[in-house]
């Protein structure tokens, strides 16, 4: 992944965005500085907070939206649209698996349908991945099934970037 432009975000911009991660998912994220990266693959919208890769912009059934990576989960808790796995399943999810019914010990139930989620361990809390829901939080609980299609994960080409 090749930087093809970087440059600041106006106020209006990171107002956009903190505003967004503070209604989905109930973090304050506070930065000195805030720069969109555009890079030449075009694979991801990525925004840098403070020099790090801790926002991603994805497109959604709600529209294009700021979402946290995982790093930025890491960085800032999430407190709403966490789906919590078990031990068992860290592996797959940390090698881009969707996330299974069998594997989830917790889900938000305010999730619906569609939207993006962040997905992390029982034992510490860590994220995992970034993916959409795939039905509402209230029926990811279960015996079967696929239920969050994994966008972004530990280890991915993101997860790696630094500039």
């Amino acid at each position: 992944m090749d930087v093809k432009s970087r440059h600041h975000l106006r106020s209006d911009a990171v107002a956009e965005i903190e505003t967004a991660l503070a209604a989905n998912l109930g973090v304050d994220v506070d930065a000195d500085t805030v720069e969109n990266v555009e890079l030449t693959d075009g694979e991801w919208n990525i925004v840098l907070v403070d020099g790090e890769p801790l926002v991603l912009y994805v497109e959604s059934g709600n529209g294009r939206e700021p979402f946290l990576t995982v790093r930025g989960a890491n960085e800032f808790p999430p407190d709403d649209h966490v789906v919590t796995v078990d031990p068992g399943a860290i592996q797959f999810v940390s090698n881009g698996a969707d996330v299974m019914r069998p594997g989830i010990v917790a889900a938000d139930t305010s999730i619906d349908e569609g939207d993006l989620v962040v997905v992390t361990e029982k034992t510490h809390g860590k994220a995992l991945a970034v993916g959409q829901a795939l039905v509402d939080g209230s029926e990811m609980l279960g015996n079967e099934g696929r239920v969050v299609e994994s966008i972004h994960h530990v280890g991915d080409e993101l997860y790696e970037f630094d500039i």
